[in-house]
């Protein structure tokens, strides 16, 4: 058995729901190759766009357009916004850059992750990270992020604190 599916069954009941911009499915695709995903993982969505991060997730449009849907903070409204859509116990969410953008002043690929979970005391439990990957391609970018948002999530599940 997958550990995810392991530490979700440890606790019957509870869920999980993905909300994902530069990993583009990639996230949400790990979690489904896993056999039992359906007794846990009620879906997720891509929302590449400010627009849909916004409408779908409540993206605080002010954050949004000043970072252009890149930062620490859409990353954990994004998070809280999936639990919120899909009515989950845990959301993960992830957002970036998979490639420079000379644009937006972005010389090398990098991304926020935000994994937000309920918890006894009412008050939702959040970890977030900031990952970059110099030099790498655009997929390799957008796999290793999931990656790293994949392992973020089996961390936070381990914690005691957060049941």
């Amino acid at each position: 058995m997958s550990e995810l599916k392991a530490l979700m069954m440890a606790a019957p009941g509870t869920t999980l729901s993905v909300a994902e911009s530069l990993t583009c499915g990639r996230l949400q695709s790990r979690i489904g190759a896993i056999s039992g995903a359906s007794n846990f993982f009620l879906g997720g969505l891509t929302a590449y766009s400010l627009e849909q991060k916004i409408s779908l997730l409540g993206v605080d449009r002010a954050e949004a357009v000043a970072t252009n849907c890149v930062s620490e903070k859409v990353a954990v409204q994004m998070a809280r916004g999936v639990r919120k859509l899909f009515g989950s116990d845990v959301g993960v969410a992830t957002t970036g850059y998979a490639e420079p953008s000379p644009e937006q002043g972005v010389t090398d690929p990098f991304a926020w992750w935000a994994v937000c979970r309920g918890s006894t005391s009412g008050e939702p439990v959040v970890m977030t990270g900031r990952v970059s990957f110099p030099g790498l391609p655009r997929v390799e970018v957008q796999e290793r992020v999931a990656q790293v948002a994949y392992d973020a999530l089996l961390e936070s599940l381990r914690a005691p604190a957060a049941r």
